[in-house]
């Protein structure tokens, strides 16, 4: 869904995982495109085979637009990634793997690398991350995949493992610029620090994916206290050409609270 506004195009992609739980998972494709989206996001295809994948996005005449690296089994300790854990390289890099595998199926142009929980040695955690995000994305170049640094707020995630958004994006600098970059989730930078609109402005040349939701409850946006109308608005005035996934879980129906947009937007 692209919506142009008097600040410029906003390009929205529905969160599979998130919006349009009102139906069976492989109902969402239709239910979105349905709805006015032409683009989709979601973390986990792995649970269908990739062909099984792109055509639920064909026939719904959608475009894929990122996808998260495999996450490791519920209790473990990489169920929130294998990135951030001394000892996991190997499920990282098998799971980076997957990644663009379905990736190039789906013509997904970006795969988030899951931090996962930081053990309790920060600084050889933080040096297995980058040398696992160094090995991601010699894996990623010349594919056309970017591959996305995000940092989840301590409150809905502690002791995960990526510290901030500034760390994430010193992280893709260091490493590789073209092919490594950061993932600005609006509602985990409220809750982290807040100043939304001056931290993605500082960051925004290495910001590859846009998220939203509001805070707090992680609903649509104008459920809660983010001023979306001015922050979406200096979003498109930044030039930024990615996509922006609502991953945000709907308060009252996903359809009803798609008035959002033109609250906001139009």
């Amino acid at each position: 869904m692209i919506v142009e506004t008097s600040s410029g195009p906003v390009r929205l992609a529905a969160n599979l995982k998130w919006m349009f739980t009102e139906v069976p998972f492989a109902e969402r494709f239709d239910a979105a495109a349905e709805a006015g989206f032409t683009a989709v996001e979601f973390a986990s295809p792995y649970e269908l085979a990739p062909a099984e994948v792109r055509r639920l996005l064909d026939d719904a005449g959608l475009t894929q637009i990122l996808i998260n690296t495999p996450a490791g089994a519920a209790g473990s300790a990489t169920a929130s990634g294998a990135a951030y854990v001394p000892g996991a390289e190997q499920e990282f890099r098998d799971g980076v793997l997957r990644a663009l595998e379905y990736a190039a199926v789906l013509g997904a142009g970006v795969v988030h690398a899951m931090a996962g929980i930081a053990p309790s040695d920060a600084d050889a955690a933080f040096a297995t991350y980058v040398s696992n995000i160094s090995w991601a994305a010699a894996q990623a170049r010349g594919t056309g995949v970017r591959v996305a640094l995000e940092a989840i707020n301590k409150r809905d995630q502690p002791g995960y493992g990526l510290a901030s958004m500034e760390t994430a994006a010193a992280v893709a600098q260091a490493v590789d610029p073209d092919v490594v970059g950061v993932l600005f989730d609006v509602y985990h930078a409220q809750v982290d620090r807040g100043n939304v609109i001056e931290r993605f402005e500082q960051l925004q040349p290495t910001v590859v994916h846009v998220q939203i939701a509001d805070n707090p409850g992680r609903g649509e946006p104008g459920t809660g206290e983010i001023a979306y109308e001015r922050v979406l608005a200096r979003i498109a005035q930044s030039g930024y050409p990615g996509w922006i996934g609502c991953e945000y879980a709907p308060v009252a129906g996903t359809r009803e609270g798609l008035s959002w947009i033109e609250r906001n937007l139009r």
